[in-house]
């Protein structure tokens, strides 16, 4: 602690300097280094960095070879904060030394010197190099001979103006230092003309020499296998053909002969020696099998070289893959299996119609199977796409066998193409199509589907003829909406199953017809009086049938033989008011409502009684009182008003209550509807006068209110909790005592206590009430339970002690324990005790 004490005094130290702006000299925090800049880009830019911290701010200057740049001659040289920037670098000019100083009120600092140097390579001189003649196996130095230059080089040759550079092996090495190429025992294949090629990096500048030519001196020599040694092991199957060849190095040529182990090997049908030395032998057998010497002779000397001849036998396919005929989304095996020398390495590949399967990539759908003689094919939930010519090649290091068989794969059909509509009217569509795939197998069956912009998706449509067999490739589309906006597609099925559907054809739309379809739920009533207001459920879009859509109000008082007919011009209408000042209150009328287009009047709909326009009500109610149940919560009664037509009809009733006797104070306003005649108001404030008065209501709007009455809530709840609770348990018994609340003046008296108890946060509370300060308990104390006690009043219940947790029963001694919650004072313990009938050690 008292480390992290010094801690944050330190930092607190640290952030008060940071930020007083305390004075400090210049120091360093980047100086310039040196720099090689190449020469070729005198039109770029340099920077040499320079930054410094210290208060004040310092400023910079900078020398160059001892002497301070003046930045206002010239453009040439700026400052970009404190680095130097030098534009067009020239190396006549700036060439040198650079230093950077920072300066401010409390000194100057100078900074280490940075070099400025400019890296250049120049050509190679055009003169021809001479010719470097060297015997074949002598080694041979190239010189390269670098140009003027300044800046690292790197070399690389080429060899007779081949762009890839000259391979350093064992035999061949470029220094790095001089550019030299070293080649060691020097072969015919090394013969050619070579070309030094040197790159300065920092001067970004590549340059090429002559070439140098290197030609092999004619003498090459007795018998030598150094060069070209006999196959050191020979591999052959049974029956088949092996030429061993011998061709050492040697001038003039050297005979051949050859000895099989130790013997001299004579040549007949099967074995003969060919014109350049090989030995071949014909339809090899078992016994061919040994070691086998090559002996080479000239006049300067004799050479011999052996090599071992190993006889396997032949690889054999014994399980081809065969021809298979499967549906779409089946898994297969193509086998592939083959017996074969132990001794030899098998390798499968297959092939998919001419293309090697990679399956070392993961390639979807196929995997491989088997081990080292099965070479097993699985394709996964194949594909139409996987239909084909499948190749099985198996390969070893003396042969290559394969097999192939063909795979018919079967899948529902594809989408249909070209769909047209021929013609539509207001209710039907012709149309055509030509067939897709069929996927090899059968299309059996056309369906048609639609969509419009009031569908959901593509539905299935009816057709003539009804049912589209797979020769059917046009049809007509039967009960569609007129007026309306049409896509349609066609699908195709087989014996597999139900194809992709095909493009959807043009939108278009069906010819216009008479509206077919009547509104519905024709009802309405209320409005003003003299005003008959009838509503139903407008017609969607789709079944309207042409343009300048409408609505035919059909209405007649009921017991009159005579209609008055009126429009609606607007599509979206759901509403019409007819006025006429001789209608009287709450008249019953027929009414039908009907529908019509460009094309004509439509169907009515059913007829339907509604009622006209009513007035408000006339009556007060009588017999209002107001009742206080709590410190928020009265109730408001009064008798029901007895109405007929000429008091107004009465739907329900509104109560207003209000804190003084002026109505424009008024705070709250509920109605309800019915015969109700009471109502509980809620929310209201503790000990407070209300006035309340109740008026009935209808469509019209509201009657008279009654004469205002008063009522007083009750005082506020008790606001202390319950304290100083103790608890005993023992057994299933739960003993609880608490200290009774006193109240405050403006708080009602505690009448009583209420105990909450539940066995965890989620489960159903349960409620004990008591008018003493403590309470018994009978519960299975299985899980521990959570206890609240609060406080009853005439204003309600008030606040509740914290929550108690009660551990259960298996947590504690079988003797019961006894908790006194915090704050409890000795009085308390003793009536807890007392009332317990036990006296246990207090927790």
């Amino acid at each position: 602690m008292r480390l992290l004490w010094k801690l944050v005094i330190l930092l607190t130290l640290i952030n008060t300097y940071a930020g007083d702006g305390r004075l400090s000299r210049p120091i360093f925090t980047q100086e310039p280094q040196d720099v090689i800049f190449p020469l070729d880009l005198s039109k770029s830019e340099i920077i040499l960095n320079c930054a410094a911290n210290g208060y004040p701010s310092p400023h910079y200057r900078w020398k160059q070879n001892g002497t301070d740049i003046d930045f206002t001659m010239s453009y040439h040289y700026r400052l970009d904060g404190g680095s130097l920037a030098i534009s067009s670098p020239r190396t006549d000019q700036d060439i040198g030394t650079y230093q950077c100083l920072a300066t401010n009120s409390l000194g100057t600092i100078l900074s280490q010197k940075a070099k400025l140097q400019f890296a250049y390579i120049e050509d190679f001189e055009t003169k021809t190099r001479s010719t470097v003649s060297v015997r074949e196996g002598q080694g041979v130095v190239l010189l390269c001979g670098p140009p003027p230059h300044f800046g690292g080089l790197s070399y690389a040759w080429t060899f007779n103006d081949n762009p890839l550079y000259v391979q350093e092996d064992n035999r061949r090495f470029v220094s790095q230092e001089t550019g030299n190429l070293y080649i060691a025992k020097v072969e015919p294949s090394d013969v050619g003309n070579y070309t030094c090629y040197i790159t300065n990096k920092e001067a970004q500048r590549s340059v090429q020499g002559p070439p140098t030519p290197l030609v092999q001196r004619t003498d090459a020599s007795a018998p030598d296998f150094s060069k070209n040694p006999i196959k050191k092991n020979s591999v052959v199957q049974v029956g088949g053909d092996i030429v061993i060849e011998c061709k050492p190095n040697a001038f003039p040529r050297a005979a051949i002969s050859w000895k099989r182990g130790m013997e001299i090997l004579r040549q007949s049908k099967r074995v003969f020696i060919l014109k350049d030395g090989s030995l071949k032998i014909h339809n090899v057998t078992r016994s061919d099998a040994g070691s086998y010497t090559c002996i080479a002779t000239n006049q300067f000397g004799v050479a011999k070289n052996t090599g071992s001849l190993a006889v396997k036998e032949r690889t054999v396919i014994t399980v081809p893959p065969s021809k298979m005929d499967v549906t779409v989304g089946e898994s297969i095996v193509l086998p592939c299996q083959v017996s074969h020398d132990s001794s030899i390495e098998v390798v499968f590949v297959w092939s998919f119609n001419g293309d090697v399967i990679d399956l070392k990539k993961g390639v979807a759908h196929f995997e491989r199977l088997g081990g080292e003689s099965v070479g097993d094919l699985m394709i996964r939930n194949i594909q139409l796409n996987h239909s084909g010519k499948y190749l099985c090649t198996v390969k070893t290091t003396l042969e290559s066998l394969s097999t192939e068989a063909d795979i018919i794969v079967r899948g529902p059909p594809g989408p249909p193409e070209d769909v047209r509509v021929e013609h539509i009217s207001s209710t039907t569509s012709q149309l055509s199509w030509r067939p897709g795939s069929d996927n090899n197998s059968p299309i059996q069956i056309f369906s048609i589907q639609a969509r419009t912009p009031f569908s959901v998706g593509w539905q299935a449509v009816s057709t003539v003829p009804e049912i589209l067999n797979g020769k059917t490739y046009n049809a007509t589309v039967v009960g569609l909406s007129p007026w309306v906006e049409y896509e349609f597609r066609v699908v195709a099925g087989n014996s597999i199953g139900i194809g992709e559907p095909s493009k959807p054809s043009e939108v278009l739309r069906t010819k216009a017809s008479v509206p077919a379809v009547a509104p519905t739920n024709i009802n309405g009533g209320g409005g003003s009086r003299s005003e008959l207001v009838i509503t139903w459920e407008s017609i969607p879009e789709e079944l309207q049938n042409g343009e300048e859509f409408g609505y035919i109000i059909m209405l007649r008082p009921v017991g009159s033989t005579t209609w008055t007919k009126e429009r609606v011009p607007s599509v979206e209408s759901s509403r019409f008011v007819y006025r006429n000042e001789s209608i009287t209150p709450l008249s019953p009328f027929e009414v039908k409502v009907g529908v019509y287009n460009k094309k004509g009047e439509g169907a009515l709909s059913t007829m339907s009684i509604v009622y006209s326009g009513e007035d408000e009500p006339q009556l007060a109610p009588r017999g209002t009182s107001v009742q206080s149940f709590s410190a928020s919560e009265m109730e408001v009664s009064w008798n029901g008003i007895a109405w007929n037509r000429n008091t107004g009809r009465v739907l329900g009733y509104e109560v207003l209550y209000w804190t003084d006797d002026s109505k424009e104070s008024v705070i709250g306003k509920i109605r309800v509807s019915g015969n109700v005649t009471t109502k509980n108001i809620t929310g209201l404030k503790a000990n407070t006068v209300y006035f309340a008065s109740v008026r009935a209501y209808n469509t019209a709007g509201t009657g008279p209110s009654s004469p205002p009455v008063n009522g007083t809530t009750k005082k506020s709840p008790p606001s202390q909790p319950p304290a100083n609770i103790a608890w005993k348990l023992t057994n299933s018994k739960l003993c609880l005592n608490w200290e009774h609340v006193k109240t405050m003046e403006n708080e009602s008296e505690v009448l009583g206590y209420k105990i909450l108890y539940r066995q965890n946060r989620q489960s159903k509370t349960h409620i004990l009430e008591t008018n003493n300060t403590s309470a018994e308990l009978l519960v299975p104390f299985e899980e521990d339970y959570l206890i609240e006690i609060r406080t009853v009043s005439d204003g309600g219940d008030g606040s509740s002690s914290e929550e108690i947790r009660i551990p259960k029963m298996s947590s504690l001694s079988s003797r019961g324990v006894s908790v006194i919650e915090p704050s409890i004072h000795f009085l308390s313990i003793v009536i807890m005790i007392f009332y317990c009938f036990a006296i246990q050690p207090l927790i």
